[in-house]
């Protein structure tokens, strides 16, 4: 298993368009195929930039939901509305304390 990291930043007045269009997705998101986990931050010192964190079984599953209908008219909209490039990582948990 492995994490996904995205930073979307997104111009100010299209805040609750990414929002809105995120909470009407992020079931299906999670849903996906390989897909362990999804959680949305906002940065708390500048509200145009939000996180995404997902944990993905596989790289296989990962490019699945990436080749899916659903990717693509979510990211669709969700291009529309930055006001920089998005920036993704995949990483390796390497430690978990609770």
């Amino acid at each position: 298993m492995f994490v996904r990291i995205v930073k979307l930043s997104f111009h100010e007045e299209n805040i609750p368009a990414f929002l809105e269009n995120f909470e009407l997705n992020k079931q299906k998101i999670r849903n996906a195929s390989g897909n362990r986990f999804l959680e949305l931050f906002q940065d708390k010192n500048n509200k145009c930039i939000f996180f995404t964190y997902s944990y993905w079984e596989t790289e296989a599953d990962l490019e699945n939901y990436r080749n899916s209908e659903l990717f693509k008219e979510v990211w669709s909209f969700t291009k529309k509305l930055f006001n920089d490039k998005p920036e993704a990582w995949s990483v390796d948990k390497l430690a978990s304390l609770e």
